[in-house]
């Protein structure tokens, strides 16, 4: 019993788990979540199929063999006490019971009758035996209670019956015999090999699949560890429309697909439609909407450049799930789009009086050099505001277990990225800067009197070397050329220098900027030009940690999607439904049927009858006790003795 007890507490904990922590998940997923220790340990553990482990199912195995030895043992026992109303009753022991009562009467025949109407009455069965001049009655109730004993021992065999049907046993013992192997590569269901393929008539399976508006599909993925077995289906399911409802901070608030079911058993397709928590049940198999995502939206690109010294950008059209070759100022990189998301919500900046503020449509992508070694980015389509002012935002991180660190480029007066961009090439426009060092370095000897052509070139070579540094290195580039070419001594007062200078030719470039768009300079630069500038600068400061050669900013789009369905087929769910039922029934009996018992013997004595009226209860006996003193009352009034 210790054994069982400690055996059900450890699978209703596992259960526990299992619903917790989501099941089958890429390995990826886990790692990022835990961290790499815990993934080794929940890995050991089996905690990532709990359903499928072994030593799941050895214990549902184990419960199921020592629970059906138990029920073989004792079932006949409680069957054939069930219709024993144990007629051996001797006198001596029915005195020596805590409830008993004793009284005489003249007329036994209509004691007799009166008795065994009140227990009838009173809902018990009754049996009678006539032994050496004595009759006795035996009367009892509630044997279905033992009942309850046998449902809910059978209720656990049932139960873990439907859980070893549905938890793959026969895929274990085939991946254990060589007979199946889990795919692990990112490739097409046409090209997965064959020993990863499941048979049609698998009898049990889970699985997911994404289906785009407009398309089908007749299988679906299983993941197994590290991953995934394809299993066909006997029908083609289309998605004919997918609806997303939003809230209005822009969360989803509820969504569906009509999916048309297309069977070569059937004459005509089945039309239905399918919500969270509403599964279309077909043939045995449960269609789930689980999820959804983006299903190859079409986008058109421009591409800036961030490394030339004009502004040069490139318009293209991609869709998510495509990749591409692109030739770059750093080689040649694979863009590849990976999701687009029309709404992306995300705190709100405090004192604007909203808890969450929507940044609009973005979309991912990642840039992969020759090496194999991979950036994913992230770009929103148009500027959001951050302390009062636009900017374009887009986030980099090297590791997929990062978080993403975020480019902020200011967004010009027009809302466009084309004063920046302009801004970023003068800045690598070495004939350009020079021209801009000369005229600042001119105007500044002017007002100091100084005249010395020499200096003046020291000068300008020094502002243009600097602006170089810093838009091809940022600031580091600057602080390790002073660390590298300048005694540590003298550093701190060469950095400061160094910064000036660089502070003059920046801020003369932007001027050039802002005369080349015709803003009127004659009062001086605005607050508004000046804080852009101060922005544009950190951006551009940033954008050798970027690590793109590029700015990709999204023009328009045409969003498909696709709806995430899991299938399932599980005929162990109708063998575990109907043991719950079982044990609640059994509880029930257990806890609310009070098996009872009493005696009644009549013993002739001369001209009086004797009657011996004796009882027991084996729960509750309290109210037994109530009970059995006002059926005491009622045959003492009834056969008229105190």
């Amino acid at each position: 019993m210790y054994l069982a007890i400690s055996l059900l507490v450890t699978v209703a904990i596992a259960s526990v788990v299992g619903t917790v922590l989501q099941q089958n998940e890429p390995y990826q997923n886990y790692i990022i979540k835990f961290g790499p220790f815990w993934h080794e340990v929940f890995l050991t553990l089996g905690l990532y199929d709990v359903y499928s482990a072994g030593w799941f199912l050895f214990i549902l195995t184990f419960l199921v063999v020592s629970t059906s030895v138990c029920i073989y043992r004792n079932a006949p026992t409680m069957v054939r006490d069930m219709n024993h109303f144990r007629l051996d009753m001797q006198a001596d022991r029915m005195r020596l019971m805590k409830h008993h009562l004793e009284v005489e009467t003249h007329d036994p025949a209509n004691a007799e009758q009166t008795i065994r109407q009140l227990l009838r009455r009173k809902g018990y069965r009754l049996r009678s035996r006539d032994s050496e001049g004595q009759r006795v009655i035996a009367a009892k109730k509630g044997a279905l209670n033992r009942l309850g004993y046998l449902f809910t021992h059978l209720a656990i065999v049932i139960i873990c019956v439907g859980g070893l049907v549905d938890g793959n046993i026969a895929l274990k013992l085939k991946e254990l015999s060589g007979q199946i192997q889990p795919e692990t590569r990112d490739i097409p269901a046409s090209e997965v090999p064959e020993i990863s393929w499941l048979p049609k008539e698998n009898p049990s399976f889970r699985g997911n699949v994404n289906v785009p508006e407009g398309g089908s599909a007749s299988l679906v993925f299983l993941q197994l560890r590290d991953g995934y077995l394809v299993q066909p289906l006997p029908f083609r399911i289309a998605l004919k429309d997918f609806r997303v409802e939003h809230y209005e901070s822009g969360q989803p608030k509820s969504f569906e697909s009509d999916l048309v079911v297309f069977d070569e058993t059937e004459a005509e397709p089945l039309e239905a439609t399918i919500a969270v928590n509403h599964p279309l049940i077909y043939k045995g198999h449960a269609i789930y909407q689980a999820s959804f995502q983006d299903g190859g939206s079409l986008l058109d690109i421009n591409a800036w450049s961030l490394n030339y010294e004009t502004v040069e950008q490139q318009q293209f059209a991609t869709a998510v799930f495509q990749n591409m070759e692109v030739e770059t100022s750093r080689g040649k990189l694979t863009l590849e789009v990976d999701d687009f998301r029309l709404f992306n919500i995300n705190p709100a900046e405090e004192g604007s009086g909203k808890r969450f503020q929507n940044y609009g449509p973005n979309f991912k992508f990642k840039l992969r050099n020759a090496q194999g070694e991979a950036r994913e980015y992230e770009n929103y389509m148009t500027p959001v505001k951050l302390e009062g002012r636009w900017f374009y935002l887009s986030g980099m991180r090297s590791q997929v277990s990062d978080p993403f660190f975020y480019l902020h480029i200011p967004a010009d007066p027009n809302q466009s990225l084309d004063r920046f961009m302009n801004f970023n090439a003068l800045l690598r426009n070495e004939p350009e800067i020079r021209k801009v060092a000369e005229q600042a370095t001119a105007e500044t000897f002017v007002a100091m009197g100084v005249s010395d052509d020499k200096m003046r070139a020291e000068v300008i070579d020094t502002m243009a070397r600097l602006v170089n540094l810093f838009a091809t290195d940022g600031f580091n580039g600057i602080v390790s050329h002073v660390e590298t070419h300048v005694p540590e001594e003298r550093r701190m007062q060469v950095m400061d220098a160094y910064m000036k200078v660089l502070r003059n030719v920046l801020s003369a470039a932007y001027a050039e900027v802002l005369t080349r768009e015709g803003v009127d300079l004659s009062a001086d630069v605005s607050e508004q030009d000046a804080v852009f500038y101060d922005d544009a600068i950190n951006a551009m400061a940033s954008l050798p940690a970027y690590g793109s050669p590029f700015f990709l900013q999204l023009k328009n789009f045409e969003h498909v999607q696709a709806s995430g369905l899991q299938i399932a087929k599980a005929p162990g769910k109708g063998v575990v439904y109907f043991g719950f039922f079982l044990i609640c029934a059994g509880v029930f009996m257990m806890f609310y049927i009070h098996p009872r018992r009493i005696w009644v013997m009549f013993n002739p004595n001369n001209d009086r009858t004797t009657v011996l009226l004796a009882g027991s209860g084996d729960r509750n006996l309290r109210e037994f006790e109530q009970d059995f003193e006002r059926l005491k009352q009622q045959i003492a009034r009834d056969l008229k003795q105190p």
